[in-house]
């Protein structure tokens, strides 16, 4: 018989931790289909057997999740989504030429805010390649991948933390704030165009729910907080607003990038 077993995942805030989630999962045999509800941060899993590597699998990711409830279902029939390959590319894409940009012009900006959110837009390339250029492959090559790009992600926010320190104990010239706005409200625009793309395969979901995911996603909150740190080093005069916010992303990209190499335990 088949099982429909229900979670609350609460830090489920993006497709990110969608792509996360089935990679973990890839490798349980009884599985038949997931369900992903990203706005109300739940997940059905339709199954055969017992729920409990399927519950340990999602606790391990640590994204707070909680199993609701587990019972028998009739359902049987899954339609695959032909079009997922296509939107995976087309957010991949964008996600990969947004970190080229930001990195170039966080560069030339000299502004940190920026470097870290390419390395944010980077983080998302991983985890959307892993499912693109895995499918069909073997669980280990997967595992091997996540634990490269988790890896190699680590070592970037490392070296972008020193940068941090070496600007804020010695003598910098300001960040271009004007580039750092245009720029993350360009990167802004892409996260929400990723975003909706990702939702036209979820018929189900209406519009204000799509809206409502794509403006409490953590993308757009830190590509709102590059614009403001902008704003105050302005105002302020000082670099130590770009400085600030640079460290923050950074530490959400240790965090993603700890939960890529879980992946690949």
């Amino acid at each position: 018989m088949m099982q429909k077993s229900v979670f609350e995942i609460s830090k489920m805030d993006c497709p990110s931790e969608e792509n996360l989630i089935r990679m973990k999962l890839d490798g349980i045999s009884g599985i038949k289909n997931l369900d992903f509800d990203i706005p109300n941060r739940r997940l059905q899993v339709f199954h055969q057997g017992e729920v409990q590597e399927i519950e340990k699998s999602i606790l391990d990711l640590n994204l707070g999740g909680k199993r609701l409830q587990t019972q028998e279902t009739d359902q049987t029939d899954f339609s695959e989504n032909t079009q997922q390959k296509k939107l995976l590319w087309s957010v991949l894409i964008i996600n990969f030429l947004f970190f080229i940009i930001e990195m170039t012009t966080g560069f030339f900006s000299k502004s940190m805010g920026l470097v870290a959110d390419s390395l944010d837009m980077l983080a998302d390339s991983f985890v959307y390649g892993i499912s693109l250029f895995a499918v069909g492959g073997s669980v280990l090559l997967k595992k091997k991948i996540a634990r490269l790009a988790g890896i190699f992600q680590l070592i970037l926010a490392i070296i972008g933390f020193g940068e941090v320190l070496r600007r804020f104990f010695s003598e910098e010239k300001m960040p271009d704030f004007t580039m750092m706005i245009i720029v993350s409200i360009f990167a802004l625009i892409a996260n929400g165009i990723c975003l909706y793309l990702l939702q036209q395969s979820k018929s189900k979901q209406e519009a204000h729910m799509k809206a409502s995911m794509i403006f409490t996603s953590n993308d757009v909150i830190i590509n709102l907080g590059v614009i403001l740190a902008a704003l105050l080093v302005h105002w302020l005069n000082s670099n130590k607003p770009d400085l600030v916010i640079g460290s923050i992303v950074f530490i959400l990209v240790v965090q993603g990038a700890i939960r890529i190499l879980k992946l690949g335990k």
